[in-house]
Parts: structure tokens; sequence; C-alpha cells
């Protein structure tokens, strides 16, 4: 034991050296070795809520050289910082960038019917170091709607604020709703909303849920076939039917007089899926291009020379150490005199199946649990989507893990009875039995371990302007009424089964089922544990890939609800699923404790799914 406790305090320095690491080189990449200053701001907008922004300001904006600007924008269940490539990449070229959180979304207040976008414009617009001629909007899906809706309050004042749009992966707004002018019979009124200005959408190849037009007969086509759509040839027309026209190209800037000024319409069509396109270099070379074409960067920097890469790549440094120190932090603390009593007296081990029966319970309880997990998936999340609860996405998901716990510990059950109980297995010896004054500590301790962990979110997000992330996933600061949100129903449901899962991950499946090595048992039963999320965002991907159709698409569920919404979650769930049963493994080992590392990986999801969502 004494060896693990060493081990552990070697990679509780190690993890700590990664934090400081990606820590120190976000900031210093995103800041431009200092050349760009960023601050987080709360304002009051217009329609009287508090809007939370991050505000990029490169050094060579002035009230005397006022510098063009742009609000950068997250689509739904996300938040200011998946706008990360954007505000990188647009401020290190001189534009001074607004990244908003949404209402609903990030630390911005819950309003209803707002749109965050057009506030950020009034906002920069205010700013005596813009340049108020020269701003620019852009947003992810659900921000990109917003775009459009800012660009008709931009029509409707006085003064127009808005010079460039860049919609990524949303679609533009092709048919004017307003317009009484046509008959009843006409069912198409296309129409340029837009007017003079600049406006670019970045239509990803394999959207899931924009760019959808209709064959002849009727029939929904996906975004593969969005460039022979008549919204797409009546965008690049400005906003005429197309009927009759030389269709027009993706990746090429189309320009024409209006209203006595030069504008300009693009669709880039990079080969990638909905969400990647604001984790892309191709989206963000597109926006870098487009927004130079129309508003001029004060310091010009070719669009592949980007390095918002590395600050992702930081991210995700940081994001290992997190959960590396959070793991040795809490086998150390078994050390401490209080806790000593969850420490083990000897090293967990494997058990040795000794027959084909064990086997067979072992491959055949992975195997229907995946199986349950996913033919529930679809039906609850449909469910659970619909409740009326703060924040439905999580709540979804929580319902289906907790599902899934309940079936592992059934599973389980059965299995002790039918199997274990006569073959010697001890729930005592293997941790499921616990007494009640050590099941306090180990709740208190659990407690403990994730504050500490947040701890260190909350220092990098003080000091650093920096969070732990790769991709959609992301662990940052939030706001003290997130916790409360998150105390019921979520975290009963995540806890559920995350200690249901490291039960049966460490007391029941840690066997000598992959050799000698038993590293590889902790692989496989991480991995059987992630088969559900994985096996159904392969199908879904897999099929829209080689046949441009998703396996299920938006109409294809009898109950329901977003399918593509659903699927893509998978992708962000296969990870978690892995990783946080993975770890289980070394607290287990030092503690003989499934319980421990279950509560840990519990409220640690709890709380990213709680601030990383969007609120109703």
């Amino acid at each position: 034991m004494e060896k693990i406790k060493k081990r552990a305090k070697i990679w509780l320095c190690v993890a700590i050296a990664l934090m400081f690491i990606s820590m120190i080189g976000v900031s210093v990449v995103q800041t431009s070795s200092g050349k760009v200053d960023i601050s987080e701001l709360y304002f009051e907008t217009d329609e009287g809520y508090t809007m939370c922004a991050n505000l990029y300001v490169p050094e060579g904006a002035t009230a005397e050289n006022p510098a063009p600007a742009i609000v950068a924008s997250h689509g739904a269940y996300n938040n200011k910082e998946m706008q990360d490539a954007n505000c990188v990449e647009l401020a290190r070229r001189g534009y001074v960038v607004l990244a908003i959180d949404q209402p609903g979304h990030g630390n911005t207040d819950l309003y209803s019917g707002s749109n965050g976008v057009y506030q950020g414009v009034l906002a920069l617009s205010r700013m005596p170091y813009v340049d108020t001629t020269r701003i620019g909007v852009t947003g992810h899906s659900m921000g990109g709607m917003s775009c459009n809706n800012a660009v008709v309050q931009d029509n409707a004042a006085e003064t127009q604020l808005i010079a460039a749009v860049v919609l990524n992966s949303a679609d533009a707004t092709y048919v004017d709703t307003t317009d009484t002018s046509l008959s009843d019979e006409q069912t198409t009124n296309y129409a340029n909303i837009y007017g003079s200005r600049d406006v670019a959408i970045i239509s990803c190849v394999y959207d899931e849920f924009f760019h959808k037009s209709t064959d002849e007969n009727g029939n929904q086509l996906s975004s593969p076939y969005f460039m022979e759509s008549d919204n797409a040839q009546s965008f690049l027309y400005f906003g005429v039917d197309p009927t009759g026209l030389e269709p027009r190209d993706a990746d090429t800037i189309y320009t024409q007089e209006v209203d006595g000024e030069t504008a300009t319409r693009a669709i880039y069509r990079p080969a990638i899926i909905h969400p990647w396109s604001h984790f892309s270099t191709k989206s963000t070379a597109f926006t870098i291009e487009f927004f130079e074409q129309a508003l001029g960067a004060p310091n010009p920097i070719e669009s592949s020379n980007q390095v918002w890469t590395v600050k992702e790549a930081l991210n995700l440094v940081g994001l290992v150490g997190l959960f590396m120190f959070i793991v040795n932090f809490a086998i150390l603390m078994l050390y401490t005199p209080f806790f000593g009593s969850l420490r083990a007296n000897e090293v967990a081990k494997p058990v040795k199946l000794a027959d084909k029966a064990g086997v067979a319970w072992f491959w055949l309880s992975m195997i229907v649990s995946s199986l349950f997990a996913m033919v529930t998936y679809l039906p609850i999340l449909t469910i659970g989507n619909a409740a009326d609860v703060t924040a439905p996405s999580p709540y979804g998901v929580g319902l289906w893990a907790a599902a899934c716990g309940v079936f592992a510990i059934l599973s389980m059950f059965v299995s002790y009875k039918a199997y274990g109980q006569k073959r010697g297995f001890s729930l005592v010896e293997r941790g499921v039995k616990i007494s009640l004054p050590n099941l306090g500590k180990t709740i208190l301790l659990g407690i403990i371990v994730v504050c500490v962990g947040y701890g260190w979110v909350f220092f990098a997000d003080y000091f650093f302007a920096s969070d732990f992330r790769i991709w959609t996933l992301g662990v940052k600061a939030f706001t003290a009424d997130k916790v409360v949100v998150s105390l019921f129903p979520y975290l009963p449901l995540f806890l559920l089964f995350y200690v249901a899962s490291a039960v049966s991950a460490n007391s029941f499946n840690f066997n000598s089922i992959g050799g000698k090595k038993e590293w590889v048992n902790n692989v496989i039963v991480s991995l059987m544990t992630a088969s559900p999320a994985i096996i159904m965002a392969g199908i879904q991907y897999g099929t829209y890939f080689t046949a441009n159709h998703m396996m299920w698409p938006q109409s294809s569920f009898s109950g329901g609800g977003n399918p593509p919404m659903y699927i893509l979650w998978l992708i962000q769930i296969s990870f978690i699923l892995f990783f946080a049963t993975f770890m289980t493994r070394f607290i287990y080992k030092a503690s003989k404790n499934p319980y421990l590392p279950g509560i840990i990986n519990g409220a640690m999801v709890t709380l990213i799914s709680l601030t990383n969502t969007r609120f109703y």
C-alpha cells in the first residue's frame, strides 16, 4: 500500500504541473502573448437582463483608431467558450470580439424570446474603440438563427449597425414571410432581408439539422444535397427566384450592387458534421477570409495560420491533469487519519474465474446491459427532454442513466444469486457491503474531492481566463445557482448510474478476463460500458457518410423529440462513460470501495452537464 501512496504523490505532482502548463500556455496563446486583452463582462442589456460575455480587445484598438468588431455566438446547449477558435483568430488579426452567453446559457440570465446577438451588437456599438461602420456577427447553429433575428431588428432600427454576417451551420432567411404582396397560390417568396450586407453561410456537407431541401417528389433531402436546392441558389442570387438561372458554386464569393453598394454572398461547404464546425480549421479559415473581405483586417494574417488548435491542445492537457489530480488526491486522502478507515489493507486484486460459467455471466451481463441501454435511449431521452424542468437535456440523459443504473443493479443481483454466491463471492471482501460510518465518510470524501478538483477550475478561470476542455466536453467555472439547481433531480439520477457502474466495473467485473495485465480488463469493462453510445453513434454517422442519410433522422422516431440531437450527444457521452469507468479502478484498488469513485463521477458529470446546457 505504501507503493500506491508514493506513486499517487508522484502523479499528483505531474497532474498539477500539467494544469499549470495548460493554464499558462492557454493564456499566452489566446492573448497573443499579451497583445490581446481578455475580460469577462456582465452588462445589462437594453431588454433589462444581465448578459455574460468574453471581450477580446487587441492592443491596436483605441478611441483614436477604432477597430472592426464581431459578435460571436454559440449554439443551443453550449456557451461562449465554444467560440474560442473564432475569438482567438479574429482578435489576433485586430478585431474586437465579443463572445456572448446566449440567454439561458452559461452565466447569462434566463430571458424568454431575447436575441442575444443583437444585444451584443448594441453593446459593441457603445465601446469607443469599435468602428461602428464595421460590425459583423457570426453564430453557430442556434447562434446563426440569432444572427438572422439580429438582422431583422437591425433593419427596423433607425441606424443599421450590422455590416457582415457569417452563419455557421445555420440556414439563412430565404423567404420573407412578412411580405404579403404575393397571392395565396404562390408558395415561394424569395427575398433578400440582408440588403447590402455581406453574408456567408458555412454549410457542413453532413449537417444533421440544417440545409435541408425537397426533391421533385416532395421527399426531404438532407444537407449533402443543399447546393442543388432553390434555397441555396436563391441566396447566392441575392434573394431572387433561381428558376432558369445558371447554378452557382460553393466556396465562391459572388458580388452584386444592392442599394448602391457592393454586397457579397458565399456558401462554404466543409465536409464535416454540425458540431465539428466550431472545432474546424476549415470553418475558421472561411470565417477569417470572409470577414477580412467584408470588414478588412487591421492585422492581416493568412487564414491557414491558426493557433487556436494549440490552445485547444493545451486545454486538453489541463483536462487530463485535472482528472489525474482528482484520482490521486482521492487516493492520498485515504492515508489521512480521518479517512484511513476507507483504505484497503491490501491492494485489490482481480477475481480469477475458475469456470466457463463465470466467463459466460460476465459477457452476458455486459451485452444485455448494452442492449438495454441502446433500446431505451431514444424513448427515455424523448420523455426527459419534453419534461417541465429547468434543464431538460441533462434531465433526459439523467433519466436514461438512472434506468441503466437500476438495470445494472438488477443484473448484479441476478448474477450474484445465480453464480457468485455459490462460488464464494464475498460482498464484504469486494466492497459491496459497507458500514454506515464508512459510508458517511465516503460521501464526505467524495464531496471534498469534487470541491478541491473544481477549485483548480475556478483558479484557472480567475487567474488565466482558462478552463479544461476538449471539443464539446468542458469543465468550466460556474455561478452558485448551478449548484443549487444540480442537487435535484439531476444529481440523484447521475449518482444512481455512476455508483452502480462503479460497483459493477470493480466489485463484480474486476476479474481475470483480459489476461495477466490488469489494465486490459479495465479497458474491456470501460469499452463495454461505453458501447451503447459508441455503437449508436457509429451506426448513425456510418450511415450518413456512406448513404447521405441518417439512420435516425428528425422524423424517424414515432415518439417525436429530436433523434439527431440525442444521437449527437452520444459522442460526448461515449468519452465520459469510458474514462469515468476507467478512472474508478485506480481508486478502487487502493480502497476496495466502489462507492467513492462512483460518487465522484456522479457529482462531476452532474456539474459538467449543468454548466454546459440550456436552461428554461
